[in-house]
């Protein structure tokens, strides 16, 4: 297996700790049960950079800091290891889009690009938003209005909230990157390219 570089461990320490930072913003609160908020995006900035390993890393990260800073909402050991190691790693999945985000963007496609980094944001998304589900049915059953049952509460609260912070995150991902598509490639990945064009 690859070893990871230590820029790349650095950077999936910074993102993480850039992510907790904007965690403490006020986020758009729609119910107790639902808010939106855009601090996903360093984890999503860094899976494009970096790939799967280095955001899935950059991701457990923020989740422990969000324990070790006590802004955790922790009801036993278990739900808190679902919602806070295994759902915040999760959005690392988002870095199994990284090459055709990569190849497309080297090749000068910047549509095709931005149409994988959409895809990946929701994906990352998704992957997170699913453990909060099983969580939130787990755990969090007692919250469900009257005679609405724990899944649908769970599905409902924690799908509101996916599907919004996807699509604040695709927006602000799409005009970051449009804007600064270097931010995305790595310098050495720029030297390798312009050696190849000069042989």
């Amino acid at each position: 297996m690859k070893k990871l570089s230590l820029t790349a461990m650095i950077e999936a320490s910074f993102f993480a700790a850039f992510a907790i930072i904007l965690d403490f913003l006020p986020s758009l609160k729609l119910s107790p049960s639902i808010s939106i908020s855009a601090a996903m995006i360093p984890i999503f900035i860094l899976a494009f950079r970096w790939g799967f390993k280095v955001s899935f890393i950059s991701g457990l990260l923020w989740g422990i800091l969000q324990i070790a800073m006590g802004d955790a909402w922790i009801a036993t050991p278990l739900q808190a290891f679902i919602e806070y190691f295994i759902a915040f790693a999760c959005i690392g999945l988002a870095g199994l889009f990284f090459r055709p985000i990569q190849n497309q963007l080297r090749s000068g496609n910047k549509k095709k690009a931005l149409g994988w980094v959409v895809l990946a944001v929701f994906a990352g998304s998704l992957a997170r938003y699913f453990w909060h589900f099983i969580a939130g049915v787990l755990f969090f059953g007692s919250y469900a209005p009257e005679g609405m049952s724990p899944v649908l509460f769970s599905f409902l609260a924690n799908g509101a909230t996916m599907l919004g912070a996807a699509i604040l995150c695709s927006i602000l991902a799409v005009l970051i990157i449009s804007s600064a598509p270097r931010l995305i490639i790595r310098k050495t990945d720029e030297m390798i390219q312009s050696q190849k064009s000069v042989s």
